[in-house]
Parts: C-alpha cells; structure tokens; sequence
C-alpha cells in the first residue's frame, strides 16, 4: 500500500458516523484493513455486546516497553447544532479541514495512520503502540478493558502520548471528573393538601443547594491550584426533572450533577457528603409523612485526574517532540489520568483547539495537521535511535 496522507486519510475517517450512541466498528474495520495492508497485525478488544472495539498494535519490538499513541474513535451528537456544511464529510475552506472530530480527535488518529509507513522504514529500537479507544465522550469508558489487558502484560509502554487538541502544545495535568445521578422518591397529593405529601422537587432543591455550598467551600482560595482554570474543584447541577402538573405534589425528581475535581482531590467526598445530608437532614422529615419516600445517590461515570511531573521521561519526551516545555494544563478531562492509573506516565498533546470541539463547523486547520505529521516524524527518528 502506497503511503496516504494525514488529510486523506482523516477525510475517511470523518465519513464514519462515530457518535457514542452508535457503534464505531465500521471505522475500526477500517482502520484494521489499513494496518493490515502495510503488514501490521492489531487486535480489538470489543465491548460486552459485540458493537463497538478498542484497536491495539504495536511496531516495532514487543520484548520492551514503548511509546503508545491514544486517540478516542467516538464523537459528540449533532443534533440541534447548526452545521453549514455536512459534519460527516469532510469540507476544506480557507486552509481548515471541517468535519464532526476533526479537532476532537481523528485529527491525531489521521495523522498517527499516516506515520506507520515512517515507523515501520525505521529500525525501532522501542516500538510504538497504537490505542484507539471507544466511548471516551461518554466517561472514558470504553478504553477501561484495554488497559485492563495491558497491565497483564509483562513489557509494559513506558508512556502514553494522548493526541486531544492542545495546538501542539504539551499537556501534563488535568482535572477528573464524577457524575452523579440523585432519585428523590417523594409521595404525591392534591396540591390542596401540600402538607400531607412529601413533594419530591422541593427536597431535591434542597440537595442541589447542598451541593452549591459544597462548591463554595471547594472554591476557598487556601484550596487552589492556579496550574489550572478555574484553580478549583467545581461542582455544578446540569439535568433536573420532576413534576407531572401544578396542582399535584410530585412524587419524584431526579436531578444529575458533577465534581470536575484538581488531582489529588477524592470527588467522592462530595458525593459522600451529600448522602449524610440527605440521612441525617432529610430522610427523617421525609419519612415522618411516607415511611418509603427515599433519596438514591448512583454514579453515571467516573475518570481521574492526571498529573505528570516536569521532569519526567514522558514530559521530557514530549517536549523534545513538540518543541515546547511550556507546559500546561487544560480544563477538559481525558483517559491519560487512567493510562497513568494503569502505570503509564502520561502526556496530553495533539492538532487542534478545543475551542472548536463539541461546537458546530467544527475544524482543523491544515497547519495543525502537518505540525503532527512532523512531530510523529521526530517520534520515530527518536524510537530508532541506540539505546
């Protein structure tokens, strides 16, 4: 197979569809086939009902560690967005490439497929891996199983290159994140008789102020962290239903919230300090009109925060790569925080903006592409190096 470039090959990988909803197994068939055709061998590790896979391959030698390249395959809804151009074809204007993931993140995924020619001309002494993952837009979820499978192997990578959109700069820290879900089971009456019912909204409206207390002492300057932006842990209430008519006391309300918490920083203490609110402050007035009136605190997704230090060999690697030791952090979550988990030390640093991501017309630009292409080069000048 004759060497693609990173813009055609992104081209096809926008073609496919790869919203979390729906299965990405198309994509990486394809991206399986392109391996394949230039004589490298991948394995997938599919989810429990068969719709959707990891991809994992390494080039290069597998008796040591090695570089691993991240990218998710799974893509935000477009629903209600207001695309001028189809957001699953890829449209060039104006030196930008636009598409649904172009920034967040096939970008990265394109221009890794295009280096492989690169990677395997060379005489790796450390070998590459490639990981793309499934469902990380909807908590890190899918890329769990892989690294559950890599930490069983005994030449584990000696670090992770994460491709999210940084502009080519180099990322080490970001938050972590908790979601929860909050059922408040109340018990219905005619509003008439308010008194006599446990109304479900009012209850939960009590949690959710809970919640903002919480937040406030979160964000008490002797906790900051001034690496990031805001310089706190935050908590915020973003979905609430409850409430079938005016005249009704309503039974139920559920609401969702979320702790985007700085490393170091358990989020679960939210989440724990909220569940004794509610059984020591309100379950008992509750139940004192309807013995089963309930409140039911679950999690929806959970992913921890990542943070690399300066000096060490991922950091420093990256850094040659990019250019930069102008090191940052960045508000959004990623799955370095679990590679690092799995023990593998991790760097965020990719083509694009987040500033386009999750938004409509959403792009690339065409510098940014080729500035990966290049840094993928240095990758693999350094992997053939003697060591």
């Amino acid at each position: 197979m004759s060497k693609v470039t990173s813009r055609a090959l992104l081209e096809r990988l926008i073609g496919f569809a790869t919203v979390s909803r729906d299965s990405n197994l198309e994509l990486i068939q394809f991206i399986q086939h392109y391996l394949s055709g230039l004589g490298v061998e991948s394995e997938l590790f599919h989810n429990d009902e068969g719709t959707k896979a990891n991809l994992f391959a390494t080039i290069g030698p597998t008796d040591r560690g090695g570089v691993v390249l991240s990218g998710h395959t799974d893509v935000v809804p477009v629903d209600g967005q207001a695309w001028t151009v189809d957001p699953f074809q890829l449209t060039e204007q104006d030196g930008r490439l636009y598409g649904r993931g172009t920034a967040d993140m096939k970008g990265f995924i394109a221009s890794v497929l295009a280096a492989v020619p690169r990677f395997l001309q060379q005489p790796l002494n450390m070998p590459v891996h490639l990981a793309f993952s499934y469902d990380e837009e909807v908590g890190c979820l899918g890329v769990r199983s892989m690294l559950a499978e890599l930490e069983k192997r005994p030449h584990k990578p000696r670090l992770c290159l994460i491709g999210e959109p940084t502009e080519l700069k180099p990322v080490l820290g970001h938050k972590g994140k908790l979601a929860m879900r909050c059922q408040v089971q109340g018990a219905a009456c005619h509003s008439a008789y308010a008194p006599y019912g446990v109304n479900a909204i009012e209850y939960a409206a009590q949690l959710i102020g809970r919640l903002g207390v919480i937040g406030a002492r979160l964000a008490q300057p002797a906790l900051h962290d001034q690496r990031f932006d805001p310089p706190f842990s935050t908590v915020q209430t973003g979905v609430i239903k409850g409430g079938r008519a005016l005249n009704i006391v309503p039974a139920e309300c559920e609401f969702d919230f979320e702790v985007r918490a700085l490393p170091g920083f358990d989020a679960q203490v939210v989440a724990d300090e909220l569940q004794t609110y509610a059984e020591v402050e309100l379950l008992p007035k509750m139940q004192a009109v309807q013995t089963d009136t309930a409140i039911r605190l679950r999690p929806l997704s959970a992913y921890p925060g990542l943070a690399t230090a300066p000096d060490s060999e991922a950091a420093q690697l990256v850094a040659l790569l990019s250019g930069s030791s102008d090191f940052g952090t960045v508000a959004f979550g990623t799955e370095g925080g679990l590679f690092d988990q799995a023990g593998i030390p991790t760097v965020v640093c990719g083509p694009g903006s987040m500033d386009q991501g999750h938004k409509p017309d959403e792009f690339v630009s065409l510098e940014q592409l080729a500035g990966c292409d290049a840094m993928l080069a240095r990758l693999a000048d350094y992997l053939a190096e003697p060591r």
